[in-house]
């Protein structure tokens, strides 16, 4: 993209944004997403430190994005990125503030960077250049291959404590101090510091809840929605889960009255977001006042075991056409290790629900390839599934089985790319003309499951790969020259409130 097309998308979406900080300040910050504006926009955790940071005296942001013709998997874009609210490089600030989601996204880092003209990794960088300060949902898990390119990351939730870091990046009187102030603050991971040993995930502090988006867009893949935690964590045990109830003290629930309060009375489309929404105790309740009001109502979660019949007639009313659930594994003995609460009589009354609703069809999420899966529990899903088709349409959403750091299954290994496959044909072959079946790369699954289980050395493969044309050939190549040592762990530090 030309720089005057891309100033040209840019200002057409400033002006179509409703409710954007415009603000100037003495110290700026560029807060980045290394993905597009229509994924970025979408982000919940990166619209809360946009208003956050727009909130502290003396400082304030400028976003910016991958241009929105970088494709991951294929070359990088041309033209260097600008933020959207001044339209100025990258090169431009003293700190780059990231927020990393996923394993995947490490690629959009590294392109951010380069397309930036910005050394790529942290020992390249030096007073001249910005900071690089990361953060984001990664960090719960294993953000050790995100330390080749960031300076510091921050662990966990970031609501006040990027405030805190940002202060001392301000305030240092060089880069090396700015370094040592950083590694002493709590849940604050310095690569150079801390070598391997990473600090316990920050908490913050239960009253600053809930995050809610102060800026809706049109052109993402959320338009125009106005997104709200309804809670934060989860209370449930899922052994394949990074947000179970041991992190962060699970649930936190916010009140119903607070929920409501905060949603603009012009919002149309609202987005309940949270890691278990559906377990909300007044959860019918807040769908269908703002049903009531008028508003499309989405939830980031729903359980099949939460499903009643008021439930679905509210989702209904908010505007649901297809009822979307976790079925997780392909067997009820799979789900049983998964320990997953799901059962086939929660399933089944989920279909049933849904056609007595007056839904185009059920969708149900689960993932192959979990240890201990065989084609006979494979087999299982098609037979279910088939029976749940004689009540209403059914759509699988399918992803591998990728095992994450700080979850019971975070020793297991990836199935394979070859044993995945398989099971996929195998499920498609057994739902033909019953069912959809549509699932995620299995190659690019495995990428995902080496960066997650890997760290400095995987990191630096995915800037190789990259700078090679990013085809999953090229990842292939330079992931299975990284020799892995003993994987790392995180220091015993007691859990500490941010803030």
């Amino acid at each position: 993209m030309s720089r005057s097309a891309m100033t040209t998308t840019i200002r057409r979406r400033l002006a179509s944004e409703i409710g954007r900080i415009d603000k100037q300040a003495p110290f700026r910050v560029a807060l980045s997403y290394p993905s597009p504006y229509r994924a970025g926009m979408s982000s919940l955790g990166y619209l809360q430190i946009y208003k956050t940071i727009q909130a502290e005296p003396g400082m304030a942001c400028e976003r910016a994005f991958l241009p929105d013709d970088d494709v991951p998997g294929a070359p990088p874009a041309q033209g260097a990125p600008v933020t959207y609210e001044g339209l100025r490089p990258l090169s431009d600030f003293p700190v780059i503030a990231l927020s990393v989601a996923y394993e995947l996204e490490l690629a959009g880092v590294v392109r951010l960077l380069d397309l930036a003209g910005l050394p790529a990794l942290r020992e390249e960088r030096d007073g001249r250049h910005p900071f690089v300060l990361a953060g984001g949902p990664l960090t719960f898990s294993n953000p050790l291959p995100l330390a080749p390119f960031a300076d510091a990351i921050i662990m966990g939730e970031a609501d006040t404590l990027a405030i805190d870091a940002l202060r001392l990046l301000r305030d240092a009187p060089s880069r090396e101090a700015a370094l040592d102030a950083l590694a002493r603050l709590p849940h604050v991971f310095v690569p150079a510091r801390h070598g391997a040993e990473m600090p316990p995930v920050a908490r913050c502090d239960d009253a600053l809840l809930p995050a809610w988006s102060p800026i809706r867009a049109e052109e993402t893949e959320l338009s125009n929605m106005f997104l709200i935690e309804a809670e934060r964590g989860c209370s449930r045990g899922c052994a394949y889960c990074v947000m179970r109830r041991s992190t962060n003290g699970g649930m936190r629930i916010v009140p119903k009255e607070r929920l409501l309060e905060l949603i603009p009375a012009d919002a149309r489309r609202v987005g309940l977001v949270g890691a278990a929404v559906s377990d909300h105790p007044k959860i019918v309740e807040v769908v269908r006042t703002l049903a009531e009001r008028g508003c499309e109502v989405g939830l980031s979660s729903l359980r099949p075991d939460r499903l009643s019949d008021d439930f679905v007639g509210a989702l209904r009313l908010a505007g649901y056409r297809t009822l979307t659930t976790a079925m997780d594994g392909t067997s009820e003995r799979v789900r049983e290790t998964l320990e997953r609460r799901a059962r086939p009589r929660h399933l089944q009354r989920a279909a049933e629900l849904a056609r007595q609703h007056g839904m185009n069809r059920l969708k149900l999420y689960l993932m192959v390839g979990v240890p201990g899966e065989t084609d006979a529990d494979v087999d299982e899903c098609v037979a279910f599934v088939s029976e749940l088709s004689r009540i209403v349409p059914v759509a699988l959403g399918i992803a591998p089985f990728c095992p994450k750091r700080n979850t019971p299954l975070h020793g297991a290994r990836f199935a394979g790319i070859d044993v995945v496959n398989k099971r996929l044909d195998r499920l498609r072959r057994g739902l033909r003309g019953r069912a959809d079946v549509r699932a995620t790369s299995a190659r690019w699954a495995w990428v995902e499951a080496e960066l997650a289980a890997g760290g400095e050395a995987e990191g630096r493969a995915v800037l190789q790969a990259v700078r090679a044309g990013g085809s999953f050939r090229d990842y292939e190549r330079a992931l299975k020259k990284v020799e892995r040592p003993e994987p790392p762990r995180r220091q015993s530090l007691p859990l500490l409130a941010a803030g």
